[in-house]
């Protein structure tokens, strides 16, 4: 597992972002899964859908080249002239759609008809039921070919976008949220060192806040029993200076008598 962690400085702040950015990667990643399983499955029904239609389509072109050739049989080697001659608009055409599957808007092709051209090929050598037949074949094979057009597009289409949705889901799972989470376990790590820390150096400054009690406390003691013993030794001083004082006077008494 990937150790890389996001450049942040370590705080609550910072925890607490990572948490909401954690849990906003989860959301995301729980969409996109549910997305991709939607594009799977409208994915696999494509791609039944194409095998399908391939399986038509190669029988409805083999009818359609079928009555060409019958209606070339009845109407003469002049038929390829005679139709291109008689044709004055398109009847058939192909309109883009779009369709919305989970917010991916894939190509949807729609063949439209137009209202059938009232063309008489009756007298053309016996041949023009054969001609209209031909044509409906034709048609039908048209169908058919812009269905599975319709269908190879969007089964390409998806397939892009089911890759890049992987990869998203892939990227979320397996790159973003291991970061966000070695980030988030770095910045517990490294708070918990913090308050770590931080009791240990309140500890140590009662410590030597009581310290420095006790010292100041000892002082004053001392200080105290200075003040006494220094206090009596003035009473003392002070008693032997009044009697030395009355000596002195009776001496000078005695002199000048």
């Amino acid at each position: 597992m990937s150790k890389e962690k996001l450049p942040i400085f370590p705080s609550r702040m910072a925890l607490q972002i990572l948490n909401q950015r954690k849990k906003a990667a989860a959301q995301g990643h729980s969409l996109l899964k549910k997305k991709a399983d939607a594009l799977n499955l409208r994915f696999r029904s494509i791609l039944r859908e194409i095998k399908e239609n391939k399986e038509k389509m190669g029988a409805q072109m083999k009818a359609a080249s079928f009555s060409l050739a019958v209606a070339k049989k009845a109407a003469g080697d002049t038929l390829p002239q005679t139709i291109i001659q008689s044709a004055t608009s398109a009847t058939f055409t192909v309109k883009e759609e779009t369709d919305n599957v989970v917010g991916v808007h894939l190509p949807v092709f729609d063949s439209q008809k137009a209202e059938k051209q009232s063309h008489d090929f009756t007298g053309l050598a016996q041949g023009g039921a054969q001609v209209a037949k031909s044509r409906e074949f034709y048609i039908k094979a048209l169908e058919a070919l812009v269905k599975l057009a319709s269908l190879q597009t969007t089964f390409m289409t998806l397939d892009e976008v089911i890759k890049v949705t992987n990869r998203r889901v892939n990227a979320i799972e397996f790159v973003i949220i291991p970061r966000i989470d070695n980030t988030i376990s770095y910045i517990v790590d490294e708070l918990d060192e913090m308050e770590r820390e931080d009791f240990f150096r309140l500890k140590k400054i009662q410590d030597r806040k009581r310290v420095l009690e006790d010292e100041a406390k000892t002082a004053r003691a001392e200080w105290a029993a200075k003040m006494e013993s220094d206090s009596g030794a003035k009473e003392v001083e002070a008693s032997k200076n009044l009697l030395g004082g009355g000596e002195d006077e009776e001496d000078a008494s005695l002199l000048i008598f």
